[in-house]
């Protein structure tokens, strides 16, 4: 496996999201399958795997722990806390340190390499979080910090009080906001980048179709890419990744994380499964290089397309109020 570097972490050059264990697309494998896959993700390179505090409710973070805990000294590992429930008023840096020590926890360990702001609200001043993890960083309880779906100049005003080791904001060929500015201050910073949901939710896999229906937990109920007139007319996109598929012996997925790979060499795609196949397939596109002649084919292609329909926390908190 490839690596790169984010920050001051060596890390494979693609990672494992670990929230699909627990919860998000339906009923999940069971605690032993899980713990298996994570581990066979280990063994074909991978060393950066991502959890979250708000993850079945802690639940993947214990998963996450009692599956890398044989691992622990050969991986980096990611997790967050959410702001929704900080008081800003009731002592700032006690409430995320308390927040990390249940993480820890959970996680049975005494550190993580990268430690990130689950969201960045308006109301919370990213230059106070950034002076606490600062602390944590001294205190060697994190090795470095970052920001999820945070705007360039949230990145700019927190990166001044306490450099930032990354930044996870969604980021695929299907959702593209972020270059226009996040990108380019994470390169003109040296910040790593940190794609979450790079396949678009599955979409660019190819292995969805618009019969297809969600139940539960499943975050594609309400993902408006996923309604079945959206996949439709998103077709075309998937056609042009299959046909670059088919011209370099892999998958559509390998192309569309592969062309985020070519992109930048601070990116680092976090795609999640539960298969053993698909996570095989996903590291895989770590070895599928595409030329500047191919890139630029890629891009030029895109540029022809319409996408429709998107990915927003608003819609996805819909889903509490579904059946």
């Amino acid at each position: 496996m490839k690596t790169r570097t984010i920050g001051a972490l060596e890390v494979s050059a693609v990672g494992l999201g670990a929230m699909g264990f627990s919860h998000g697309y339906g009923p999940g494998p069971g605690e032993p399958e899980a713990i298996d896959l994570m581990r066979q993700a280990f063994d074909l390179g991978c060393t950066f795997f991502d959890t979250a505090e708000v993850y079945g409710a802690g639940a993947n973070e214990e998963l996450v722990g009692r599956a890398l805990a044989p691992i622990r000294d050969q991986v980096v590992l990611a997790t967050k806390f959410h702001p929704s429930t900080i008081d800003h008023e009731a002592g700032l840096g006690k409430q995320i340190r308390a927040r990390l020590d249940a993480s820890l926890s959970r996680l049975g360990t005494d550190h993580v390499e990268l430690y990130y702001q689950h969201r960045v609200p308006d109301w919370l001043p990213v230059e106070d979080v950034a002076a606490v993890m600062g602390e944590l960083i001294d205190e060697g309880k994190i090795l470095g910090w970052g920001q999820s779906q945070a705007t360039a100049a949230q990145i700019r005003r927190a990166h001044a009080v306490t450099p930032l080791t990354a930044i996870q904001n969604e980021y695929s060929i299907m959702e593209r906001t972020f270059e226009s500015d996040v990108i380019p201050a994470c390169e003109a910073l040296g910040i790593g980048f940190v794609p979450f949901s790079p396949l678009a939710s599955g979409f660019l896999s190819g292995t969805v179709s618009a019969d297809d229906r969600f139940t539960g937990d499943d975050v594609r109920r309400v993902i408006t890419r996923f309604e079945p007139d959206n996949m439709r007319a998103n077709q075309p996109l998937l056609d042009v990744l299959t046909a670059f598929a088919q011209e370099k012996g892999a998958t559509p997925a390998q192309i569309s994380l592969a062309w985020m790979l070519h992109k930048k060499d601070f990116i680092v795609p976090i795609p999640g499964s539960r298969r053993l196949e698909r996570i095989t397939e996903n590291l895989g596109a770590a070895d599928v290089e595409l030329s500047g002649e191919e890139f630029d084919r890629i891009e030029a292609e895109l540029a022809q397309i319409d996408l429709h329909g998107n990915r927003t926390d608003e819609d996805i908190a819909k889903l509490r109020n579904l059946d």
